[in-house]
């Protein structure tokens, strides 16, 4: 800790600037979010307070969040807050970091079904990010999420409440407790194979759910469970989009096809030229 007992906001963002200089998996930007999220800031909030004193309680809460960030904790997790297609969501280990990638699947679900009364589920809801924002952007949708974790609901109809978001979530693995058909379903489920470890920053393999991460058969096992029950649980002219791993377009593909040989299989790059996204058309 600093024996400094008084710091601008300034001076302290520049203290954590030297104590994460060496960690290639930090950066300011997380910094910043510490600042901005622990004293519910605004960025241009923050830059207008730069050379204002801090208070001694809050230079004592910073000190003890960057050396958790030093530590290897994700900042979300640190201050309980992450954001999510212009929403902050309460998180804690239970479930996942929403990633901004995710927002383009709710990006392409928005933009490929723009009638207004539609029933949806969100497969493995986590914090309910999905379900959150399909709902803020299409109140008159009839969402339902669900998850295998009893603790993740817990979290996820939490942030439902602070969002206004009216959604019903159900504890179900896929499509286990879940009888109804749906115009939409959508799903980030875990699916990253086991040996894959090798390529992810520590930080998410120390402090994120292995729930949520990881699957068996090569981190396909639980594409196959939905894709076992899409055909009972699609309307007839419903969808199904998927988030996927980076290498995984063709294999989650051909599940989807031979499970429904007649729809049709869109596979979708990111932004950033990545294989993310799957939807199939019945």
């Amino acid at each position: 800790m600093n024996n400094r007992t008084e710091m601008t906001y300034f001076e302290a963002r520049k203290w954590a600037s030297f104590r994460i200089k060496d960690i290639s998996d930090v950066d300011m930007y997380d910094v910043d979010f510490l600042l901005e999220k622990l004293f519910d800031l605004s960025p241009t909030a923050l830059l207008i307070r730069y050379r204002q004193r801090m208070p001694a309680k809050q230079w004592l809460e910073f000190q003890t969040a960057v050396s958790k960030l030093e530590a290897g904790t994700p900042p979300q997790y640190i201050v309980g807050k992450a954001d999510f297609y212009g929403s902050t969501l309460t998180v804690t280990p239970d479930v996942l970091i929403p990633r901004v990638e995710t927002e383009e699947l709710v990006d392409w679900v928005l933009n490929e079904t723009t009638a207004d009364h539609l029933s949806v589920l969100d497969i493995g809801t986590g914090s309910g990010a999905i379900a959150i924002a399909l709902k803020k952007a299409r109140p008159n949708w009839q969402v339902t999420a669900s998850d295998l974790s009893e603790a993740a609901l817990d979290v996820a109809m939490e942030n439902a409440r602070q969002n206004q978001a009216d959604i019903q979530f159900v504890l179900s693995d896929v499509f286990a407790r879940i009888s109804s058909q749906f115009d939409i379903i959508v799903s980030n489920p875990p699916y990253i194979a086991y040996d894959e470890k090798r390529y992810m920053d520590a930080s998410v393999i120390k402090s994120e759910p292995d729930m949520a991460l990881y699957a068996a058969d090569g981190g396909l096992a639980v594409y196959r469970q939905i894709a076992a029950g899409a055909d009972a649980h699609l309307t007839d002219h419903g969808r199904l989009f998927l988030e996927i791993g980076f290498k995984q377009e063709k294999a989650v593909s051909d599940i989807f096809q031979a499970a429904l040989p007649k729809a049709k299989v869109i596979g979708k790059h990111d932004v950033a030229g990545h294989q993310r996204m799957i939807q199939v058309k019945k």
